[in-house]
């Protein structure tokens, strides 16, 4: 582990924080919502009978998996900023580095979400780097794994993000 990093940042690395669980069950209309933005016809998630002679029922796209966290802007009850991926900006806060991008993102999917099921998700930090200099400015690497189950316990699938903070080079006129 590199020797630069924060005390209180280490201490984030391999923990669960953050479990949420969907705000509603899984349904169908941001599915097609979905799936008609992108001009997905594939009939398993538009046709019920096909859904149900292939696996069993309908499903989600595997790549709506981070839909189904994506906070609400209000929401009854709820109090303060709402954003997704909340570690992110965790780590821009304590490592000090306001601007940031996600460099890269990979999926694994598990078993599929169906239209009923409730998930719950949880974010582990996974690494965070030394201090680099990129043509951005000098800042850190950091990898967040986002995993996510069903109501039964199984896995659904995990999304990894890795995420470049930094501070923006000074422009010299």
């Amino acid at each position: 582990m590199a020797v630069d990093i924060p005390q209180n940042v280490q201490d984030l690395i391999g923990k669960p924080q953050y479990e949420e669980k969907t705000e509603f069950p899984i349904e169908v209309g941001y599915v097609f919502n979905t799936c008609a933005a992108v001009q997905n016809g594939n009939p398993l998630y538009w046709d019920a009978e096909v859904a149900d002679q292939i696996v069993g029922g309908r499903i989600a796209p595997p790549t709506m998996l981070s839909v189904w966290f994506r906070p609400h802007y209000w929401s009854p009850g709820a109090e303060g900023e709402r954003t997704a991926l909340q570690t992110h900006f965790d780590l821009k806060r304590l490592l000090d580095l306001p601007e940031a991008i996600v460099s890269g993102n990979e999926a694994a999917f598990g078993e599929p979400v169906r239209m009923g099921d409730t998930l719950t998700t949880r974010q582990i930090v996974r690494s965070v780097s030394e201090f680099k200099q990129t043509k951005l400015g000098q800042g850190r690497f950091w990898t967040i794994d986002v995993e996510t189950y069903n109501q039964h316990g199984e896995w659904v699938g995990t999304e990894s993000y890795t995420c470049l903070g930094y501070r923006r080079q000074e422009v010299v006129a």
